[in-house]
């Protein structure tokens, strides 16, 4: 979702007049946060197929078929000149239905999931984070890096510590699992808060799921500690704290390719374990470089303060990890793929 609120943004500079339409799943936050931006909204029903076993398979054909068809009417009504994807199933019953209207494809993860491998037979380009990904795609894929919102650019150290109250001289960590959270990535933290709150100011935006959980132990900590903590269940202004931050504990979804090497943040990495391999592929992607560390979940629990004191305690390797993560920003991807799209609503498929 975030990478497309981005191309859109750039898009929406470009062309004044700009008309979108953006169609998603039935329920979640996307909807909310969509119209939060001002952009028209419809969903349609999808699912996937792959993995779901046979007593679904006969329930998501339908949901798919449904999606197709309201997919199909959608377009006869809008009209549109080209089509945006970014993944996701829903995409694929409007990948059917507009199969003669000019496509691109953004690969925001590295490594495509069965969604998105399943576009790329739709798409007239694809691009792609990192040049990584080529090896997935029989056909040319274009490097632009990660899409990101103009937003997250606004904000500098000062303001964002500011922003968010930061008051002390401690450095400042991250805690952040996604827009939903990590369960145990908050667990963790909230086992050694008040260890790690001894040396470290500590944001942690823990996703609705856990709030209660992490609203309950933040009221338990002594006022010394608590001014220390600012835990948000989701924050909308992310550039403040990522603009705050000295480190990250984070898992890998494809933001991580382009939201940290903005800011220059080091990352500890503790990639979805519960999936395909896509959030591990981006985690080995960014430690190989020397710009992240990863924690594997299921030692997490018993090597968290371990990890953070090796880090904190080797000043130079922050710093080395710094340099490296900002060496992979890409922060024009937006505008490039927004050409991308405009030049390709000039052209009709055959």
């Amino acid at each position: 979702m975030y990478p497309a609120l981005a191309v859109h943004n750039a898009l929406a500079s470009k062309l004044p007049d700009l008309d979108t339409l953006w169609v998603g799943g039935e329920g979640g936050m996307e909807e909310a946060l969509v119209k939060r931006q001002g952009i028209p909204f419809q969903s349609i029903p999808a699912a996937g197929l792959h993995g779901v076993g046979l007593v679904n398979m006969p329930r998501n054909l339908l949901k798919l078929t449904r999606g197709f068809l309201a997919a199909r009417r959608i377009l006869n009504e809008f009209e549109p000149d080209v089509l945006f994807f970014t993944g996701g199933y829903v995409a694929i019953p409007m990948a059917l239905a507009g199969r003669f209207i000019p496509t691109l494809l953004c690969v925001p993860d590295i490594e495509p999931g069965m969604a998105l491998k399943s576009l790329a037979g739709f798409a007239d380009v694809i691009t792609v984070t990192t040049e990584q990904s080529q090896r997935f795609f029989k056909k040319r894929v274009f490097e632009t890096g990660y899409p990101l919102r103009p937003d997250l650019a606004l904000w500098d150290r000062q303001t964002a510590h500011r922003h968010l109250g930061i008051s002390s001289n401690l450095p400042v960590l991250l805690v952040f699992g996604g827009s939903k959270g990590a369960r145990s990535i908050n667990l963790a933290v909230i086992d050694h808060l008040r260890e790690l709150l001894e040396k470290f100011e500590i944001v942690h935006l823990s996703g609705e799921l856990d709030w209660n959980y992490v609203k309950h132990n933040r009221e338990q900590l002594p006022m010394e500690l608590a001014v220390r903590y600012h835990a948000q269940p989701y924050l909308h202004e992310m550039g403040a704290a990522l603009a705050a931050a000295d480190l990250v504990i984070s898992r890998a979804g494809a933001s991580t390719l382009g939201e940290f090497p903005l800011f220059g943040l080091p990352a500890i990495l503790v990639p979805y374990p519960h999936a395909w391999r896509y959030q591990k592929v981006n985690a080995d992607y960014l430690t190989q470089r020397g710009a992240a560390v990863i924690l594997e979940d299921q030692v997490l629990e018993l090597e968290l303060v371990n990890t953070l004191n090796v880090l904190m305690d080797n000043p130079n390797k922050l710093k080395a990890m710094r340099a490296a993560m900002f060496e992979l920003s890409h922060p024009r991807a937006a505008d490039k793929i927004a050409s991308a799209l405009i030049e390709l609503a000039g052209e009709k498929k055959p």
